[in-house]
């Protein structure tokens, strides 16, 4: 920490992790305001349906990238410098979409940059946050503080971020811009925010000691790691799984069930993140140091959501809607708390970014189930709703089992 920044933190009144996980807020507030405009985009009839789901699955390729690259890139140059560029891919991002609302290329470049900074926001400005949540830099701070400060942001972006952003483009003017704009003006000042805060990785590289190549320190040892491979990638592609049904299956087939079906979208979108970061709260409870019961809960709340999802893709109401997506965003919520929760368990302070960012690109698995589902439904008849989220809970209560199977196992401690 340089003196000059350590003197601005000090000044400040917010936390130091505080100053960071607002602009991780911000970025995830721009990366999933677009899922309940999905409903708008397909109601408008410029796009294939096809492409619009697909646009999900863009943006989770923009993400992909920058989560394996970003984490490690600031294991070796630093959390701050990298982290700086995740605003900033949000904002211009966001700029693309809105200028672009019925232009294919527009809309997949501003998806797949939007992606990129939730990547770099996830694994590096996840990890700073970790790091600042020390007692070095927050005396308050106890073991668990770090991935359930991470969590909170990511998941208040996504749903604070959905929830306004439906209202807008349901009852304002311009609704393929208004909420793209203001975004952007929210945004902008988080890049200043994050200019006081101190770094808090000194690498070998940084401190002039042991030199590695690019490709050396893109390395994440960790990733062989037993725990990881069997507990934590197995409730992994199931956060982002478990809410993609919730928010882009379910309110695509409540479309012609409801009158305002892009606030619905909205509404849906907010109060499944909502509940999602309801668990966050009580995460470090529910998790243990000595085996995966949060992982194992995780999984059981997204096998219940999946199956209230297969029953009410049969028969679509209100209520079964609803109940099935707040169930589902409480799995998408304990699963991302407990993975991220084992991983900063399991990997060193060398490859922690590293290791984050590879757990994250697993849980980008599941924003394919939307596109994927569309396609079979609209390509095979058999292939219907109910079959399809039917087989996604069988699969879920198999890893379940892979999980319960390693719950005791390879625990960091050994």
């Amino acid at each position: 920490m340089s003196r000059t920044e350590g003197a601005a933190a000090r000044r400040s009144s917010m936390p130091q992790w505080f100053l960071v996980a607002i602009a991780v807020f911000a970025v995830a507030w721009g990366g999933n305001q677009f899922t309940p405009l999905m409903v708008m985009y397909r109601l408008n009839g410029d796009l294939d349906l096809v492409f619009v789901d697909l646009l999900l699955f863009i943006y989770a390729l923009g993400i992909a990238p920058a989560l394996l690259i970003s984490g490690p890139l600031s294991d070796r140059i630093g959390r701050k410098p990298v982290m700086l560029s995740a605003p900033v891919f949000s904002i211009v991002g966001s700029a693309l979409i809105a200028a672009g609302e019925t232009t294919g290329p527009l809309l997949l470049v501003g998806r797949a940059l939007s992606g990129v900074g939730v990547g770099i926001a996830m694994a590096v400005g996840g990890s700073w946050v970790k790091e600042l949540s020390d007692p070095r830099f927050d005396a308050k701070a106890k073991s668990a503080s770090g991935a359930k400060r991470q969590s909170m942001a990511l998941t208040l972006g996504f749903g604070i971020g959905a929830g306004i952003a439906g209202s807008l483009a349901q009852f304002a003017p311009l609704p393929g811009q208004l909420p793209y704009i203001l975004h952007i003006v929210l945004t902008v000042p988080t890049i200043i925010a994050m200019v006081v805060v101190p770094e808090t990785r000194q690498s070998p590289h940084l401190a002039g000691g042991r030199r590695e190549t690019i490709l050396q320190s893109l390395r994440t040892p960790s990733v062989t790691h037993p725990r990881f491979l069997l507990v934590a990638a197995m409730v992994a592609p199931w956060v982002f799984g478990a809410a993609g049904v919730a928010y882009a299956i379910i309110p695509s087939l409540m479309q012609e069930e409801v009158g305002q079906p892009v606030f619905f979208s909205a509404l849906v979108t907010f109060f499944a993140l909502l509940f999602g970061f309801g668990i966050q709260q009580v995460g470090p409870r529910i998790a243990s140091d000595t085996s995966a019961r949060g992982s194992l809960v995780a999984m059981g709340i997204v096998v219940v959501g999946m199956t209230l999802a297969m029953w009410m893709s049969a028969s679509p109401t209100i209520p079964g809607a609803i109940v099935a997506a707040l169930v589902l965003g409480m799995g998408y919520g304990l699963s991302m708390f407990t993975g991220l929760n084992e991983v900063q368990r399991i990997a060193g302070p060398r490859d922690l970014a590293g290791l984050t960012g590879i757990f994250y690109c697993l849980t980008y698995i599941g924003f394919a189930f939307p596109a994927i589902l569309t396609k079979l439904s609209e390509s095979i008849e058999w292939m219907t709703y109910p079959v399809m989220l039917g087989a996604g809970m069988v699969i879920a209560v198999a890893m379940a089992a892979v999980i319960a199977v390693n719950s005791r196992r390879w625990l960091p401690q050994d």
